[in-house]
């Protein structure tokens, strides 16, 4: 009797089974993603396959995927129809004969030509065909075919997920295209802090400006091997002094931006909001995480998990048209604001619900601008068009947030760190609403996340010379 479900096995042919002329096919449309896999497996970053400006430049203009991905899927093919299983694999021959691009449909073919039965071995024409019936691959292989009859149930193949931060990488690259903003550097007397000042530095980032004990300063930078010369060093005692005295850089115009060295965020944000004396402005000031989460398709800015512990309804707003002023500057024309809460209606047993309706009046009313904002909104149907669709919600939002809203900082502490421990995501994070942009990053982030986070105050800065 037939299997109700034949895709769910794989079965083999036998020596004795197989007859010459025989001949089995797999086909598979070429993917981004294709290509990416093979890189990560195999190391294999030649630019032709994955630098799209030089890809360009090259003699087929444009990305092509490995060559022996096309030898993987005739591998795939021996291995899993004819022969099938059991089958070893004892020798290739290929002729690359056409480029594979994006999109191809390829389907790789073998077919026998030759059975010796001393010890089971066959030789078969190989060869792989693009939807137009071009040959892309040519060749022979030589393989031992099974002399046992094996059906088995096909393996599931795990969900991999694929890391790229192209867009946050993007941002990088913009940031770097033009002058370097001298930057007060906080109290960096570790090897992290110190080192991420100066690979921003060397990036063309940033002209950092060292302030802490110098003698501190100077020991870190030996014992990781740093080169800290004709970098400018400003000599202060203890943290809650180097804050200080970077404000006072910053006050007299001698630095544009703030970034936090070793120190506690108590301490280093403690002279930006003093009364009189430090950086504050008439908006609030908050914090935004700049997120590049791979496979969803834009970048998740999400805002407050850093400075505002339960924000009022008029900090909310402040929150916001921070958060709003930072998406424009990176190249979101008009925003979309989803405010968060645990469910899509409003509902005065749960606060949050009540300011995300109104955080959404007062847009209406030109209190709130640039954006377009919508909530209460639950997570899911903030960033999945058909989780919103499921729950019958009509939204210019639902589904395309670009900007996440929280109702604490719990709660975004927390999503912020679920995105880049569990989802893999990138993560940039910027203070605002102060005079100047301040990069707040802590001992756990790793160094492109502080590289990513001074491009972000670099691209602030500029927008704000530029206006």
């Amino acid at each position: 009797m037939p299997d109700a479900n034949p895709v769910a096995f794989i079965e083999n042919r036998t020596f004795d089974e197989i007859h010459l002329g025989e001949a089995a096919s797999l086909s598979h449309v070429v993917t981004q993603r294709d290509i990416d896999l093979f890189a990560a497996v195999t190391g294999d970053v030649n630019p032709a396959h994955v630098d799209p400006a030089y890809a360009e430049t090259d003699m087929f203009h444009h990305i092509i995927i490995q060559g022996m991905w096309g030898g993987g899927l005739i591998s795939a093919v021996l291995g899993t129809r004819l022969p099938g299983p059991g089958t070893i694999y004892l020798g290739q021959e290929l002729h690359f004969r056409r480029p594979v691009s994006i999109g191809d449909t390829i389907t790789a073919t073998v077919t026998v030509r030759d059975k010796r039965p001393e010890k089971g071995d066959v030789t078969l024409d190989t060869v792989c065909t693009n939807q137009h019936g071009d040959a892309v691959i040519t060749g022979t292989a030589e393989a031992r075919a099974p002399r046992v009859k094996v059906r088995r149930p096909r393996v599931v193949l795990p969900d991999i997920r694929i890391g790229r931060h192209d867009i946050l990488h993007n941002l990088l690259a913009r940031a770097v295209a033009d002058t370097a903003v001298t930057t007060a550097v906080v109290y960096p007397v570790d090897a992290a802090s110190l080192g991420a000042a100066l690979d921003a530095a060397k990036a063309g980032l940033i002209i950092p400006v060292l302030v802490g004990p110098t003698a501190r300063i100077e020991a870190a930078a030996r014992a990781a091997s740093l080169d800290i010369a004709g970098f400018r060093l400003i000599d202060a005692a203890d943290a809650p002094s180097a804050a200080s005295r970077s404000v006072a850089l910053i006050q007299a115009g001698e630095a544009a931006m703030l970034m936090k060295g070793d120190l506690h965020t108590e301490t280093f944000m403690h002279p930006v909001v003093a009364a009189g004396t430090g950086l504050r402005t008439a908006r609030r000031i908050s914090h935004v995480y700049v997120m590049d989460v791979p496979e969803h398709p834009r970048l998740l800015l999400l805002t407050d998990g850093a400075i505002n512990i339960t924000p009022t309804l008029a900090e909310k707003a402040d929150i916001v048209q921070n958060a709003i002023d930072l998406a424009q500057v990176i190249g979101i024309t008009e925003p979309h604001v989803a405010i968060l809460a645990a469910v899509e209606t409003v509902s005065g047993r749960l606060p949050s619900t009540v300011d995300a309706a109104a955080l959404c009046k007062m847009a209406d009313r030109g209190q709130i601008t640039g954006g377009i904002l919508d909530g209460p909104l639950a997570f899911d149907n903030a960033i999945s068009e058909a989780a919103a669709r499921e729950k019958g919600i009509v939204s210019a939002v639902a589904g395309r947030a670009d900007i996440l809203v929280v109702p604490d900082l719990e709660v975004g502490n927390m999503l912020a760190k679920q995105l880049s421990f569990l989802a893999g995501a990138e993560a940039a994070g910027l203070v605002l609403g102060a005079r100047v942009p301040i990069v707040l990053t802590s001992r756990a982030d790793s160094a492109a996340t502080r590289l990513a986070s001074c491009a972000l105050g670099v691209l602030m800065v500029r927008a704000g010379q530029r206006a």
